[in-house]
């Protein structure tokens, strides 16, 4: 770990769960943004100095290439959070780290959802759409709420890429503009409106505390990957994948998809998506969008199991124009690689019409 101390200039931004920080560090002309999450240390203010934990870019890493604020470096501020001083729960997460933090977990006595989830058993055929990447399944929420807007849709944050559901910009953006009526961060991730143990109670909590009937899986922002067959984070979707059918849910993937990325091995269909399908022992629902037949035929002569759904796409590509700033993957916006965001918008349409037909089977 790098450390470097700084003095707080300017919160420059502020969001549930982060802040954003412009940092002076002594002896530099430049000044550093930098980031904090208020339920790791306490209370900061313009003019504090600040311990930065500088590693992420001294490695010049992409989407994690910035400096985070790990504690005040002024001893006379209460250390203890003020995100652990309210909490009634015992669960610890980022545990037996120096950065422990207490939340209450829904599965726990002290949580007031501990019944609810304990007395769900299934997802009753509620559509699960994992996304690997943060974009896509923000893009996937979008997509579904343009076609549905009455559709309930919360989102369920893994701990394979960023553990804080703050660190996104696009979450809170989607909430206040009520795409998602909910979010929960499971295994080591925190910061969601509910927190759970694993990716099962997390799915079961999103159906029933959070009334969830499409359900979105994703990373946070900071996806790592190797460039090998198996070493990437995404491969966390396959157990999320794994755990909706055998909860009854119905489990789609959002293919991976590009015709602007500079690396081959993502140019189309991703080496990602293909490892995923390999490794999955569950049949799932593969939307693509009709309007790339290259693509749609590529995958349909490779899929086995997998069903194949081609969608047409224009309604939900319109609809990620509000969100044309925040929405891009590795600094591409829409315009620029259509083909990524189209099959996004592809699963988060399917997952729509499931749970429309799952709620009109419902009324009958």
């Amino acid at each position: 770990m790098s450390l470097r101390v700084g003095r707080l200039v300017r919160l420059v931004a502020s969001r549930p769960g982060c802040l954003e920080w412009e940092v002076q560090v002594e002896g530099e002309v430049q000044r550093r943004p930098a980031i904090s999450f208020p339920a790791l240390h306490s209370s900061l203010a313009v003019g504090m100095q600040v311990w930065l934990n500088t590693t992420a870019t001294e490695l010049h890493l992409g989407t994690g290439g910035q400096d985070f604020i790990l504690a005040p470096a002024e001893p006379a501020f209460d250390p203890t959070p003020s995100h652990q001083r309210r909490t009634d729960g015992h669960l610890l997460k980022l545990r037996y780290t120096p950065l422990q933090l207490r939340v209450c977990a829904v599965e726990e006595d002290a949580s007031p959802h501990r019944s609810t989830v304990e007395g769900c058993a299934s997802l009753a055929g509620a559509p699960v759409v994992a996304a690997e990447l943060h974009s896509q399944a923000m893009a996937v929420a979008i997509a579904a709420h343009a076609v549905s807007p009455r559709l309930r849709i919360a989102y369920v944050q893994v701990d394979a890429a960023s553990l804080p559901l703050g660190l996104s910009r696009l979450a809170p953006t989607l909430r206040e503009a009520g795409v998602l009526q909910g979010t929960a961060t499971v295994g080591q991730g925190f910061g969601g409106d509910v927190e759970a143990v694993n990716i099962y109670s997390g799915l079961l909590a999103a159906r029933s505390v959070l009334g969830a009937e499409l359900i979105v899986v994703g990373q946070g922002p900071g996806n790592a990957g190797t460039g090998t067959r198996f070493g990437f984070s995404g491969m966390a979707l396959v157990e999320a994948l794994h755990a909706a059918e055998h909860l009854g849910g119905r489990p789609v993937l959002a293919v991976r998809a590009s015709g602007a990325d500079p690396r081959p091995r993502h140019l189309g269909v991703s080496h990602h998506t293909w490892t995923l399908l390999e490794c999955l022992r569950t049949a799932v629902g593969l939307p693509v969008p009709q309007e790339f037949p290259v693509i749609v035929q590529g995958l349909a002569a490779r899929a086995g199991k997998h069903e194949v759904i081609p969608t047409s796409t224009e309604v939900g590509m319109a609809a990620l124009r509000a969100f044309d700033r925040d929405l891009t993957t590795m600094g591409r916006t829409v315009t620029e690689d259509p083909l990524f965001f189209a099959a996004a918008v592809a699963a988060g349409m399917v997952g729509a019409a499931l749970a429309a037909g799952r709620r009109s089977a419902e009324d009958e």
